[in-house]
């Protein structure tokens, strides 16, 4: 076993014109080192197109997972896909990269561009075996991973962009290969670089998409965890139980909360220092604290990196704002988002008495809902998460 993980992230853009998306992206989690993911292209676009990738990446993630063939999945698919009325055929190209123990890549394509391989801040070509199920010719390869390896899969709106315009065949698949070279380490997570992979597409269809175009990347990883500890606990005997367990963890540490701070103070036995730069109005400054990588504000600051959370999942709209701010809430974002890929919460219980106020939008229950939604958001970036409640 290796301290290596997967980090996934895609974006999509519609055809022009269509509310719905005709490629879907599913991840399917197979323990807690393996995992499958499946990026399917339906016929046309619009409705038609999304429920037939829909119904795809769905089928074949969900029986992957439980260790069913390849055969069977496409069978299963075959079978199960509804009939287009227009053109008499059911029809979903897809792309399936499994991981598996974080030491192998089984990579399976059918009819979508073929996956590019990043290794060492150069694509590598890699070998493909052809197969031939119920009619269809299907490739298969069989990958060792090492760390930093990138993963490009998309859907052919990808090669598509810019024909008839920026480019008269489209962007080609090694241009992409070369346009993902410049940016492969940097150390961008998978999100943000398949957010600047479409955008280019985007801008090369002139803001005007003549298909569905989404890209999945997978990057691999070393682990890397994070510590954040958020409001004291019920019961005042606890608080050296909390902080010796928060501070025996290794990586980062995040103190967020006045009341928190200080008792975070007096264990270590070192001053805290407020500043009193307000990078942005509504966000409070930050403190310094020795042992401590960052000390913020509580619940408002919190509530901002859960409100940037949810964007990163959605539309990463927001990434301009935390990438680049210096306030509490880009700062824990860059930490927890880019940077962790396993997360610790010690969540203290108690009851802050100026919470109480009835002119204040804050309380107990909006406290610990902060802690459950941000939990299930960094959970759908593919973070490993624990939360202890004191």
């Amino acid at each position: 076993m290796n301290d290596l993980c997967a980090d996934v992230g895609y974006k999509s853009i519609n055809h022009h014109g269509e509310q719905l998306c005709g490629d879907h992206v599913e991840v399917v989690e197979q323990g807690e080192d393996s995992s499958v993911i499946v990026l399917a292209d339906g016929l046309g676009s619009g409705v038609k197109a999304s429920i037939l990738s829909t119904l795809t990446s769905k089928i074949i993630s969900t029986m992957m997972a439980q260790g069913m063939t390849l055969e069977d999945c496409v069978s299963t698919i075959a079978a199960t896909l509804p009939m287009c009325s227009t053109r008499g055929v059911a029809y979903s190209t897809f792309t399936i990269v499994h991981l598996v123990n974080n030491m192998i890549a089984e990579v399976i394509q059918y009819d979508n561009p073929p996956v590019i391989l990043i290794r060492d801040g150069k694509s590598v070509e890699y070998p493909m075996t052809e197969m031939n199920i119920d009619g269809k010719r299907i490739y298969k390869s069989m990958i060792y991973l090492q760390e930093n390896d990138l993963f490009v899969a998309m859907s052919d709106g990808c090669p598509h962009a810019g024909i008839g315009g920026a480019y008269n065949f489209g962007w080609k698949r090694e241009e992409i290969a070369s346009f993902m070279e410049t940016i492969a380490d940097v150390g961008y997570t998978a999100k943000t670089l398949s957010t600047i992979l479409v955008d280019e597409c985007n801008k090369l269809y002139g803001g005007k998409p003549g298909d569905d175009a989404t890209a999945c990347v997978i990057r691999i990883r070393r682990r890397e965890p994070m510590n954040i500890l958020f409001g004291p606990p019920s019961k005042r005997d606890d608080c050296d139980r909390m902080m010796n367990l928060f501070f025996s963890k290794a990586g980062k540490h995040i103190v967020c909360g006045g009341t928190t701070s200080s008792i975070v103070s007096k264990y270590l036995g070192k001053p805290l220092r407020p500043t009193l730069n307000f990078e942005v109005s509504d966000i409070p400054p930050v403190a310094e604290l020795e042992g401590v990588d960052l000390v913020t504000e509580g619940v408002i600051t919190v509530s901002r990196v859960l409100e940037y959370a949810k964007d990163y999942l959605d539309s990463n709209a927001s990434y301009d704002k935390w990438s680049m701010g210096r306030d509490g809430a880009s700062l824990i974002c860059r930490m927890l988002f880019e940077e962790a890929t396993d997360i610790n919460f010690y969540v203290g219980r108690a009851i802050n008495p100026a919470h109480q106020n009835p002119d204040l939008p804050i309380n107990f229950n909006i406290k610990m809902n902060l802690v459950e939604e941000l939990s299930a958001c960094l959970k759908k970036m593919g973070k490993r998460i624990k939360v202890s409640y004191f």
